[in-house]
C-alpha cells in the first residue's frame, strides 16, 4: 500500500516552475529561446502530473518511485528531447538510433539522422548539481536538467514523498578538454565514462538557464566529483 494521508497525493503534482527563475542573459544555440526551454519543461510537468494522478487512483507508485534512478533520469531527458523541437523549429530530434547529439540542427543531416556529429545539443538529466557524466568526451553543446524527485528506495528508508521539481538547467559548448575520463576498479562492472571536469562545470554554471533560489546553496554541499552518485544517475 502507498503511504496514507495526503503525502503521496500531494507528491503527484510537480512543483511549478519559478516564474523569475529564467536567465535573460543565457546564451542559447540554434535560435532556441528561453520560452522554448520553458515550454518543454512545462510539458513534462503536465505529463508527469497527469500520469502520477492516474497511477494514484489505482494505488500504484508514482513513476519516480517505480523506475530505477537512471531509468527515470533517462525519461526526463528523453521527454525533453522529444518535446523541445515542437517549440524550437531550429532543432530536431536525432533520428539515428543512439546517435549523437540528441538534438540536431534541423535540416543539417539527411532525415535529421546523425550517428556522430557536433551540430546540435546533447541533453542529460540528473538529480545532482555536479559530477555529470557521459559515455564519451564530446565536443558539443551540452544541456543539463537538474531535478529533485522521490526514489524507489525512499519507502524502505522512511523518506517523505516529495513532488518532482526542476532545480536548474545549465548549458554550454564543451570541448574535449572540459571532460575527464573516469577510471574503475578491476572489480567494478560500471561502464567507463567521461565526467565534466571543473573547467566544463564552470562554463555550464556561468551560462545558467534556469535555477531555483536555493540551488546555489545546495550546490556548495555536493562534492565536485560525486562519481558514485553520477554513476547511478547519469545515463
Amino acid at each position: 500500500m502507498l503511504q496514507p494521508g495526503n503525502l503521496e497525493l500531494d507528491a503527484c503534482t510537480p512543483d511549478p516552475l519559478t516564474p523569475d527563475g529564467f536567465n535573460d542573459h543565457a546564451r542559447l544555440p540554434y535560435d532556441c529561446t528561453l520560452d522554448h526551454i520553458r515550454s518543454a519543461m512545462q510539458e513534462f510537468l503536465n505529463f508527469l502530473g497527469f500520469i502520477n494522478m492516474q497511477l494514484h487512483t489505482k494505488d500504484i507508485a508514482r513513476l519516480e518511485s517505480m523506475l530505477i534512478p537512471a531509468g527515470f533520469s533517462s525519461l526526463v531527458g528523453e521527454f525533453f528531447v522529444s518535446t523541445l523541437p515542437r517549440f524550437s523549429a531550429g532543432l530536431a530530434k536525432n533520428n539515428y538510433h543512439n546517435g549523437h547529439p540528441d538534438l540536431v540542427s534541423a535540416g543539417m543531416y539527411p532525415d535529421n539522422a546523425s550517428q556522430y556529429g557536433h551540430l546540435g545539443i546533447e541533453v542529460k538529466a540528473s538529480r545532482y548539481e555536479r559530477g555529470w557524466q557521459g559515455h564519451n568526451a564530446e565536443e558539443s553543446w551540452l544541456l543539463i536538467l537538474v531535478y529533485t524527485a522521490s526514489r524507489p528506495s525512499d519507502k524502505h528508508k522512511n523518506v517523505r514523498p516529495v513532488p518532482f521539481r526542476y532545480d536548474a538547467v545549465y548549458g554550454a559548448q564543451l570541448e574535449r578538454r572540459d571532460w575527464t575520463f573516469s577510471g574503475r576498479s578491476s572489480e567494478s562492472r560500471r561502464t567507463i565514462t567521461a565526467s565534466v571536469n571543473p573547467t566544463g562545470y564552470e562554463k555550464m554554471v556561468a551560462n545558467w538557464i534556469y535555477r531555483r533560489t536555493t540551488v546555489l546553496q545546495d550546490a556548495e554541499q555536493v562534492p565536485l566529483t560525486d562519481t558514485a552518485a553520477a554513476d547511478a544517475e547519469n545515463g
